[in-house]
C-alpha cells in the first residue's frame, strides 16, 4: 500500500499533518473526514455542495477542475482564486506533500 502525506491547516490556524493511502480512491473531504476534521462534505463527494471547499496551499499541481467543480465553486461563499473541492482532489503519489487550508463554513 502507498500513502501520501496531506497538511490540512483548519479554520483555526493549526496544521494537522496527514497520511492518507493511495489504493482506496479517496480524496481530500474523505480523508478530513477519517480524521474527524470539521469538513461537512454534504453531497458525499459528488461536486454538489462545496462544503469540503478548501484553499490550495502549496505549489503541488492538481488536475485541472471539471465544469462541474468550476459551476460548484460559482455558487459557493468565500471563494479565491486557489478554491477547490476537497472531494475532488484525489489521493495519488503525484499530490504528495500537498497543503490546503479549509475555507470558512457559511
Amino acid at each position: 500500500m502507498s500513502e501520501i502525506k496531506v497538511t490540512v491547516i483548519d479554520r483555526e490556524g493549526v496544521a494537522h499533518e496527514l497520511v492518507g493511502p493511495t489504493d482506496m480512491n479517496m480524496n481530500i473531504m474523505e480523508l478530513c473526514r477519517a480524521y474527524d476534521l470539521p469538513v461537512k462534505g454534504e453531497c458525499g463527494g459528488m461536486a454538489m455542495c462545496a462544503t469540503c471547499q478548501c484553499y490550495l496551499e502549496s505549489d503541488t499541481e492538481l488536475p485541472e477542475q471539471s465544469d462541474d467543480e468550476l459551476d460548484m465553486l460559482d455558487q459557493a461563499f468565500f471563494v479565491k482564486d486557489n478554491s477547490r473541492l476537497g472531494c475532488q482532489i484525489h489521493l495519488e503519489d503525484a499530490i504528495d506533500g500537498i497543503v490546503v487550508r479549509l475555507a470558512p463554513e457559511e
